[in-house]
């Protein structure tokens, strides 16, 4: 790992936080031992700096890369755009294209905006929505990025993201006048939602929440939510970044819901590692957008639109979504068994596309680090959790689930010996968020 641990070296000297993503740091997996840096991507193989290969069996470029890395349609798509050009003065038709077939996938929605990131997609969304109600307050439930109007619910709170999926996120540098407009609810607690639609109705602008994320609504959970904004005035706002093109050729509340919102936005899976986001809504509110501010030159570049177009073409002309559930469902499987064979204790969620696993209790970051130690020397990038990419073969779970079982196998031993931290070659994982030394 020596052109890797130097180009750590680099990152930790030039840029703040070593890396753009918080979920790409090293530590979120074993410093010391993550390879970090990639010299070349192909379906799901992975080559490091120092020329190691590895099949990646964990976060499939944090869920953005659905069909798998360097998919040919997509970068056949992608190229041609480059050759045609990918900025003018004038606008490219693949952006229209794009709008129209998302309204086409998802029939309640009129009209479509577009951004290059989910973190700026989600800020777009939540500013047309306090345009178009006059209203500055936003309930929400799950993560939605970093921007200020979300990372606002921790002004003069201890840590009320905490349940959102990041715990630790300080909200210095957000401006104090945001105090009590973001107000989190809990997933599948609609009474806690209603008590804030009753205390913040007459201020409440927008309802904002990811259609699942490691569970399904309850039955009458977004039926009750959809009431709650409708009796408040307030725009529902569907957080679709993670959740998009999982469950089916679009939104996972098309497959999950029986009712629609007034909004939803996409990223991640859209443009398959392509940076491309949409949000899509319906005409009355999307319209507000004109009254509001929102312009960015590099929004208008072609290859995103190109990229996304490709991914749901293939995406649509496959169903790769069905891919997705057998290959999570699987691996899910395959998880359960081992730790049952040896007795290691496991606690496997999430859904099936995305499954995740959670060893041990008090020593549970230790072990995640150990899991991928040892994976890593099997010839597999792996975490505590898999996104399942088209790329991926049967014959790619069975390899990935037998070096899973042998692991399995060694760390029943270490449990037992009680010697987990002696045998750590990197550091534990790191859980939450923290300033990187």
């Amino acid at each position: 790992m020596k052109r890797t641990k130097e180009y750590q070296n680099r990152a930790m000297s030039r840029i703040p936080g070593m890396t753009q993503l918080l979920s790409k740091r090293p530590d979120r997996f074993s410093q010391g031992i993550w390879p970090t840096y990639y010299e070349k991507a192909k379906g799901c193989e992975v080559w490091d700096l120092d020329g190691n290969h590895y099949i990646d069996m964990s976060i499939a470029g944090i869920g953005a890369c659905v069909l798998g890395y360097a998919d040919p349609d997509v970068d056949g798509a992608v190229i041609r755009a480059i050759q045609n050009g990918v900025a003018s003065s004038l606008n490219c038709p693949e952006e229209v294209e794009l709008a129209e077939l998302l309204c086409e996938l998802h029939p309640w929605a009129e009209m479509a905006r577009f951004t290059r990131s989910g973190g700026e997609a989600m800020a777009v969304a939540v500013r047309i929505a306090r345009a178009h109600t006059g209203r500055d307050a936003v309930a929400f439930c799950g993560y939605h990025g970093w921007q200020d109007w979300y990372l606002a619910a921790n002004l003069g709170t201890e840590n009320a993201l905490g349940e959102h999926l990041i715990s630790g996120l300080k909200p210095n540098g957000v401006p104090r006048g945001l105090t009590g407009t973001a107000l989190p609810f809990r997933y599948n607690h609609l009474e806690e939602l209603q008590a804030i639609v009753e205390e913040h109705g007459n201020t409440l602008g927008a309802i904002v929440m990811e259609p699942t994320r490691s569970e399904y609504p309850n039955p009458g959970f977004f039926e009750g939510v959809r009431s709650l904004a409708d009796q408040s005035g307030a725009v529902l706002i569907i957080d679709e970044i993670s959740a998009g093109f999982r469950f089916c050729c679009g939104g996972a509340h098309l497959s999950l819901f029986d009712q629609t919102p007034d909004m939803a936005v996409f990223s991640k899976a859209l443009g398959n590692g392509y940076p491309i986001s949409a949000i899509i809504g319906k005409k009355s509110v999307m319209q507000a957008a004109q009254e509001t501010f929102i312009s960015s030159t590099n929004w208008t570049e072609r290859t995103g639109f190109a990229a996304a177009l490709a991914m749901i073409q293939k995406y649509r002309g496959l169903a790769v979504h069905e891919r997705l559930a057998e290959l999570g469902q699987a691996v899910s499987n395959g998880w359960k068994a081992s730790a049952a064979k040896y007795g290691v204790p496991i606690h496997v969620g999430g859904l099936d596309p995305f499954p995740h696993f959670i060893l041990g209790q008090e020593d549970q970051l230790e072990l995640k680090a150990l899991f991928i130690q040892e994976m890593l020397k099997k010839g597999f990038l792996t975490s505590n959790l898999y996104y399942a990419m088209f790329a991926h073969t049967n014959e790619h779970v069975e390899k990935y689930l037998q070096a899973v079982e042998t692991t399995f196998e060694f760390i029943a031993h270490v449990i037992a010996s009680g010697k987990i931290a002696s045998l750590l070659e990197g550091q534990p994982a790191m859980a939450g968020f923290g300033r990187l030394a």
